[in-house]
């Protein structure tokens, strides 16, 4: 008889997917069952989330998973929910949303951390919570709420949130937890004294739980309405990039980058890497599964190319992905870079404006077409990776043998040649749904399917196979002109 299925719900920043997953022996089966969008939209003064939307859409995959698990003739063992990090919804004492959750990209947190900083030193945040210095972390979007604390009886991150909706369950899971900036490095709690400091009021944040947590049963009402009755919600490492590290059969040395709208370039560790060099590079020490940690940083990633595809169907040209990675393939010679970290392209009102006005800056030429547009995005995200890989090896002292490319970037082929090329190293990919596969082993090490993480993902190398890039030559010219591109952007 075939074991259980899993029903995985991955979010990301605009688009969400429910999975239904099978990890019987020598299978691994991944069955998108609902894919569903909500961009964020302006609302009440700020770009926001449109929860109840999302919830209503969660609900639907939940239900034809349900139903395409009982036309397999298998049950349900249990539901897992994971997510982007840092955004939030505050709870009234009745249980209720106090209003629609703020997205990250909104602009009330621009003057937050120099506000911050006058309080409580940014090296001194750094050596308490490890976590990197971006404008949207929690800690400064809570700065930055007017009166909204004041009337809030609990704060639950984005997948705390759809939990509690799910079971009545008030708990934050540790992997996203420790992407707020607020929750101590070495005791995986949350610092009271930073809280204490920026006037942020303890009582409205909940019990942090460990990964693998059994959450509970989903609510009476709503199993009977889905037809997932006696359905377990466990929490798996709710933060989308957790579970993605967690589903990558990585190796010993082997870096990974977690490619998508954002690009996460780093190494599992045992302990947080908490030292100067780390802090003045802005990396990141987030909470990852069985007590490791991710090392990491972020880079803009897939989200530049992304926003100018839909301003060229806007205007009518034909992107048709396919097509497009075939014109960058088959052109030859570097033609220019742009420093994708620079913060005007974290929500332009234009990305082929504000990429135009960085070229323009650097005084590069261009031609001015979606294929030639496209070559300069994804070369410079390789190149930027091979940098970041390089800032890896310095600051742990440690070299990189190899790199796994995780997540939907991994079908860029040419994105993945140019990664190997910039960095020198082997690159494997092919592994789209990590997210959802680690998603899917942390609910199957909590129902007893596994041992540990380790024997987890021998499961997935067992069951899979990566696709390899070997490094080519590389320009000189053009190491030396993305050199110098970044070290004006970047300041190194």
């Amino acid at each position: 008889m075939a074991g259980p299925l899993y029903i995985a719900v991955d979010l990301g920043a605009g688009s969400g997917r429910v999975f239904l997953a099978g990890i019987d022996l020598k299978e691994l089966l991944l069955e998108e069952i609902h894919r569903f969008q909500y961009p964020p939209v302006e609302r009440s003064g700020h770009l926001r989330w449109n929860f109840d939307h999302i919830f209503a859409e969660i609900k639907v995959g939940l239900q034809r998973a349900g139903d395409r698990a009982k036309e397999l003739g298998r049950a349900i063992q249990s539901i897992g929910i994971d997510s982007w990090g840092v955004d939030y919804g505050l709870l009234d004492i009745d249980g209720n949303l106090t209003a629609s959750p703020v997205c990250y990209r909104d602009d009330r947190t621009k003057n937050a951390t120099e506000s911050v900083f006058e309080i409580v030193p940014a090296s001194e945040i750094f050596e308490k919570t490890g976590i990197q210095f971006q404008p949207f972390n929690t800690l400064f979007q809570l700065y930055s709420e007017s009166d909204g604390l004041d009337k809030a009886e609990k704060l639950l991150l984005l997948p705390d949130l759809i939990n509690y909706f799910l079971t009545g369950k008030v708990f934050a899971e540790y992997t996203n937890a420790t992407t707020t900036q607020m929750v101590n490095a070495v005791s995986g709690d949350w610092d009271l004294d930073l809280l204490k400091r920026l006037n942020i009021p303890q009582r409205i944040l909940p019990e942090i739980v460990s990964t693998g947590t059994e959450i509970g049963n989903l609510r009476s009402e709503l199993a009977d309405d889905l037809g997932l009755q006696e359905v377990r919600v466990i929490a798996p490492a709710t933060h989308d990039t957790g579970s993605a590290i967690a589903g990558a059969p990585l190796v010993q040395s082997q870096a990974y980058i977690s490619s998508g709208t954002w690009s996460l370039i780093g190494i599992e560790t045992d302990r947080p890497i908490i030292n100067a060099d780390a802090e003045r590079l802005n990396f990141t020490n987030e909470g990852g599964v069985c007590g490791t940690f991710r090392f990491l940083k972020n880079v803009m990633g897939l989200w530049i190319f992304e926003s100018c595809r839909r301003e060229w169907k806007a205007a009518g040209i034909d992107v048709e992905y396919g097509t497009l990675l075939a014109e960058v393939s088959a052109k030859t010679g570097f033609k220019a870079f742009i420093f994708p970290d620079d913060p005007r392209f974290l929500n332009p009102a234009s990305m082929l404006d504000a990429i135009a006005e960085q070229l323009a800056e650097t005084g590069q030429e261009f031609e001015n077409s979606p294929a030639e547009l496209s070559t300069i995005i994804f070369d410079s995200l390789a190149y930027r990776y091979a940098s970041v890989v390089r800032s890896i090896e310095a600051i742990t002292g440690k070299s990189i043998s190899s790199i796994q490319i995780l997540g939907g970037g991994g079908r860029n082929g040419y994105l993945n040649q140019m990664t190997a090329n910039a960095t020198g190293l082997s690159v494997q990919a092919g592994l789209t749904e990590a997210t959802v596969v680690g998603n899917v082993l942390v609910q199957a090490i909590t129902a007893g399917r596994f041992s540990n993480i380790s024997e987890a993902r021998d499961h997935i190398r067992d069951n899979f196979e990566l696709e390899s890039f070997e490094p080519q030559m590389l320009s000189k010219a053009a190491v030396r002109r993305y050199a110098e591109i970044e070290a004006r952007y970047a300041g190194s």
